[in-house]
């Protein structure tokens, strides 16, 4: 895993330096330039990278949980269930403050979360791929009840404005919340043998001595604690957490002890990728992130449901 690490972490300084250069203003040693790196181009990099690595660790806790490799917060319904929680606040304490506004997306996404998990154990599944296309189907219920509730609201423009995944309006004393995502990213790593044995199921855990439900409990807090929180300060980017994991498992396996560091990082240094793509396509002007991220993301999905198709036959 070393090897790999070596080769990715320079990779993701050079990615945050590029960052830092690109911008329609051209920075020189003076005091604007110095203002526009400090107010606007460090937060918008260290922003990035935060997501980056919360989304991904998020994506791979996620697929222990459902036991599925193909699922992520993005396709779950989780994203959409704090997007709800938005809404709500957005209707009802419009002029609430993002702590709040952050607090009742958390706890949506909780709430959302656990029902999806809740169905797949209702439901028999004899396929891999079973699991995304419930959780696809469940986002797309939710999404659609945001939509109603929105247009009736006259908000859909404003909330969608809000959960599109974009980068540009980020700022320093914008974006700090960010550091809480990356926290429970930390934290996550030190649960990571204990959340490697809840994928193995409940009944195989409980018998190796794991307290199931407590381990259960803990990744679903963290899951949709960095959904909230990015979704709140970022918007959605989405197959970020379904990617990164799976392509990283393919190198070094399953083991998240060993794993997680190169997700983290891998995951920094795609977002990174994908923000510094955004600018320079159609520059001067900003393309999403997400709408990037959108189109890498479905092809390297569909390039791993082929190969796991043809491993199956």
């Amino acid at each position: 895993m070393h090897k790999y690490i070596y080769a990715a972490l320079p990779l993701v300084i050079a990615l945050a330096i590029i960052s830092l250069l690109v911008g329609n203003h051209s920075l020189q040693f003076n005091a604007e330039s110095w203002d526009i790196l400090m107010i606007s181009r460090i937060p918008r990099t260290l922003a990035l990278i935060l997501a980056g690595v919360s989304l991904s660790v998020a994506g791979v806790i996620m697929q222990q949980l459902a036991r599925n490799k193909f699922v992520e917060p993005s396709t779950t319904g989780t994203v959409e269930s704090a997007t709800f929680g938005m809404l709500m606040m957005l209707i009802f304490f419009p002029e609430a403050s993002v702590f709040y506004k952050l607090l009742v997306a958390c706890i949506s996404s909780v709430i959302g979360t656990a029902l999806f998990l809740l169905i797949l154990r209702k439901v028999p599944l004899r396929s891999g791929y079973v699991v995304p296309l419930i959780g696809i189907m469940y986002a797309g219920v939710i999404g659609a009840i945001i939509t109603f509730v929105a247009y009736r609201a006259e908000l859909l423009q404003s909330i969608w404005v809000w959960v599109q995944g974009d980068f540009s309006m980020i700022l320093r004393g914008r974006y700090e919340l960010l550091w809480l995502a990356g926290g429970l990213s930390l934290i996550a790593y030190f649960t990571a043998d204990k959340l490697t044995l809840a994928g193995l199921g409940k009944q195989v855990s409980i018998n190796l001595g794991l307290n199931y439900t407590l381990v259960f409990v803990w990744g679903l807090v963290v899951v949709s604690l960095i959904t909230g929180v990015t979704v709140v300060n970022s918007g959605v980017i989405p197959f970020l957490g379904l990617v990164v994991p799976n392509i990283i498992s393919l190198l070094v396996g399953d083991n998240l002890r060993r794993s997680l560091p190169l997700i983290a990082i891998s995951g920094a240094g795609l977002v990174l990728l994908c923000d510094i793509l955004a600018r320079v396509i159609n520059y001067p002007y900003e393309i999403p992130i997400a709408t990037v991220m959108g189109i890498i993301g479905s092809v390297i999905f569909l390039y791993l449901l082929l190969r796991e198709d043809s491993h199956a036959n």
